[in-house]
């Protein structure tokens, strides 16, 4: 009997062609990501690309980009911001510096659109959003003085950060203990 025909086709380095592609668009991203005129908004989703399709740690996106952990961290906060928060971002309306006391604002949805509104409407500057923004958090401690709230705080920070962590509160404010146990810890 004569050989038999089969249909084949030969693909030659088909996973490395993968491979390739996913270092062309991380490093299409990282470019990106180097561009002076790169809004806070399209940063911090450059940077969520980084950390959730190709699996990056915080520190790691960091040396990529020149940048420090802390400020790549902070950048992805932006993204716990309701979109009509994030589009005024994007179109410049807010400036990044207004994020930080919007952001102490989002466990209370209606208080952080009620500050934003302010922000817009009213021109504040960066300082005066944050004695306000604090202002309301202090409000909220007063409020709470049964506190099955700060001992649920207490352990989703202790769990977040696989350390102990204690909330110390006073007539106004307070502070949060951390421990750590070596320089890497901190």
């Amino acid at each position: 009997a004569g050989l038999m025909q089969v249909p084949v086709l030969i693909r030659i380095g088909e996973e490395g062609k993968e491979e390739e592609d996913q270092m062309k668009l991380e490093l299409a991203i990282i470019e990106n990501l180097q561009r002076e005129d790169l809004n806070p908004v399209d940063r911090a989703r450059a940077f969520n690309r980084l950390a959730e399709d190709f699996g990056f740690k915080h520190q790691q996106i960091a040396d990529k980009v020149g940048k420090s952990r802390e400020y790549v961290s902070n950048t992805l906060r932006l993204l716990a911001l309701p979109e009509e928060i994030l589009t005024a971002l994007s179109e410049q309306r807010i400036n990044e510096g207004h994020s930080r006391p919007l952001l102490m604002l989002s466990d209370r949805k209606e208080e952080q659109m009620t500050l934003y509104k302010e922000i817009i409407t009213k021109k504040l500057n960066v300082r005066d959003a944050e004695r306000i923004a604090r202002r309301i958090a202090v409000e909220r401690v007063r409020k709470h003085d049964v506190d099955p709230e700060m001992t649920q705080l207490e352990n989703e920070l202790t769990e977040k950060l696989g350390t102990r962590v204690q909330i110390e509160k006073k007539e106004v404010g307070g502070k949060i203990v951390i421990d750590f146990f070596s320089d890497e810890d901190v």
